[in-house]
This record gives structure tokens, sequence and C-alpha cells, in this order.
């Protein structure tokens, strides 16, 4: 078996490697997309427009955003959002307001894809916390405060 396990991951490794001599896999065509836009904006305004265009934000009681009260360690701060109360969740992104670049992640959802992510980010200080989501062409909106006791972000 385990020769077999070698000769399979060689010839997939093998197989890799010819068609990224050939061009084949370039960093494009293997890498997910990325707003470069939304994740250097400083505001949480100028990001959510990068992503969404110049709609607005409403507040929604159907998204449960779940963080912890007080973070022991900002750079590991476990955030949910539960969105799956709401038809049709097209995306979530989680932003924070104060960190220096507050786009912190967005998740893009397709089909009959139920709105839930759960995930740890990186917060330097006390802050907000923003989840918006995108469902049936609107924007909807929560958000929570997080006290940081130590900041994730060299503090």
């Amino acid at each position: 078996m385990k020769r077999r396990s070698f000769l399979k991951h060689s010839l997939a490794t093998s197989a890799a490697v010819v068609a990224a001599n050939a061009g084949l896999l370039t960093a494009n065509n293997v890498l997910a997309a990325w707003n470069d836009k939304a994740f250097k904006a400083k505001t949480i305004d100028d990001a959510v427009s990068s992503v969404y265009g110049n709609a607005g934000t409403t507040d929604s009681g159907d998204i449960k955003l779940k963080a912890p009260a007080i973070a022991e360690n900002g750079a590991v701060t476990p955030v949910t959002v539960d969105a799956s109360a709401i038809d049709g969740v097209e995306s979530i992104s989680i932003l924070a307001s104060k960190n220096p670049q507050p786009m912190v992640c967005e998740y893009k959802f397709a089909g009959a894809a139920k709105g839930f992510v759960s995930t740890r980010i990186k917060m330097g200080e006390t802050m907000n916390v923003v989840a918006v989501v995108k469902a049936g062409g609107k924007l909807l909106k929560a958000q929570q405060e997080v006290k940081v006791t130590i900041g994730g972000c060299g503090g």
C-alpha cells in the first residue's frame, strides 16, 4: 500500500509541475478572486461600497452575530454569523471597525447554501465587529462591540 500511495502522489505532483511549467496553472487561474480595493479600504463605508456598490445597509434582527463581549486575545477572536433565517443569501462580509483595514473576510454563497460562517479574526483593540449580509439584492447588517484585553496586532 505504501508503494501505491507513493506512486499516486508522485504522479499527481509530476502532473502539477508539468501544468505549471506549461503555463496552465498561473496565480490568476489557481487563486480565488481578490477584491484588492475592498481589503485596502481604510473605513467600513469604503470597504462596503467597494464590495457591494453604493447601496445602503439596513440593520436586521434576522442576522445572528455571535462574538465574545470580552476577547482575551485579539489575535484569535471567534466570530459566527448566522443568516440562515434569511432566504437567498448571496454573501457575508465581516468587518472590524478600528482595524487598519476593516474588511476582514468576504464569503460568497451559491444556490441553496445556508448563510452561516464561523471564523476567527484579528483585532488590535476594542471595537465593533460588523456583519454585512447581501440577500435578495438588499444589504443587511448586524454589529456587536468586542472589548479586547490583549491586542492581536502587536498590542
